[in-house]
């Protein structure tokens, strides 16, 4: 991937298409803008550490942060003093979801390291990728690309959850299909399991068994409402091993046992 997709001096530019590119900055890096720009400006932090700067405030952006510049603003951002600034950016037009956000001149998101991480990064990547090939809808494309990023940012901003309870979390979903000892999942999330226990209930309200079998539980109901398959199936689907234990489970969260649930969502709705 090229260092950057456009040189320094069209920094300058007035941006009216969405590209954008990867540098790896010294600190001496910096640009400024006294007039802003119509443009909103997107940073993703790989390594090191920048800085974002307008007349009312100052966000530094780490490794692993998101951090999203206002049009129209009057800004200066760059490498911090004795750092590397390794980082993503992008020029895009506002979006309807850019609302989501914060109403601030800088807006961060710390992006939870593991499966989030990549896959802000594999996002931006695409963007950058669509820019620069520029094949049919590749602007679409693009946009739909940014959106999921704003969205994603949105999410972690409004939930405000504990880094490491993200990490668990997203352990949690990927793997719920399968046996999951609470020890692998207190690994993912770098703390001990008393630790994450006790963290873990004061964050999302429950414990880590709970979430993990409201998961396997919604995905086993619309398995058998959307794809045929039978109760049984889908509590072997989604990681149960024993059928009791789903029934009951699955009875005293919907009100009705999980056959009882398939026949019901697969009756023909009665016309008028």
């Amino acid at each position: 991937m090229p260092k950057s997709m456009q040189s320094k001096s069209e920094h300058n530019a007035t941006y009216s298409n969405l590209f954008g590119g990867l540098l790896d900055e010294t600190d001496t890096y910096k640009h400024r803008r006294p007039n802003g720009m119509e443009d909103w400006l997107l940073f993703f932090t790989l390594e090191g550490e920048g800085y974002l700067r307008t007349s009312g405030e100052e966000q530094l952006c780490h490794s692993g942060q998101i951090a999203f510049l206002r049009s129209g603003i009057p800004h200066e951002y760059g490498t911090t003093k004795g750092k590397r600034w390794h980082f993503y950016w992008a020029h895009f037009q506002k979006l309807p979801e850019i609302d989501y956000l914060p109403n601030k001149e800088i807006i961060v998101a710390t992006i939870p390291e593991g499966q989030m991480h990549q896959r802000v990064q594999q996002t931006i990547q695409n963007v950058l990728t669509d820019s620069r090939e520029q094949a049919s809808f590749w602007h679409m494309l693009c946009e739909n690309s940014l959106r999921e990023i704003i969205l994603l940012a949105a999410r972690l901003l409004e939930k405000r959850l504990d880094p490491r309870i993200e990490l668990a979390l997203q352990y949690l979903s990927r793997h719920m299909t399968r046996p999951i000892r609470l020890e692998e999942v207190a690994d993912a999330a770098s703390l001990s399991l008393s630790r994450l226990s006790h963290l873990f209930k004061q964050e999302t309200g429950g414990t880590i068994i709970e979430h993990l079998n409201r998961l396997r539980l919604q995905q086993a109901a619309l398995l058998m409402e959307h794809m045929g398959r039978t109760a049984t199936e889908a509590s072997l689907d989604v990681g149960f091993n024993n059928y009791n234990h789903f029934a009951d489970l699955f009875r005293s969260t919907y009100g009705i046992s999980p056959r009882a649930y398939k026949s019901e969502r697969l009756k023909p709705s009665s016309g008028s």
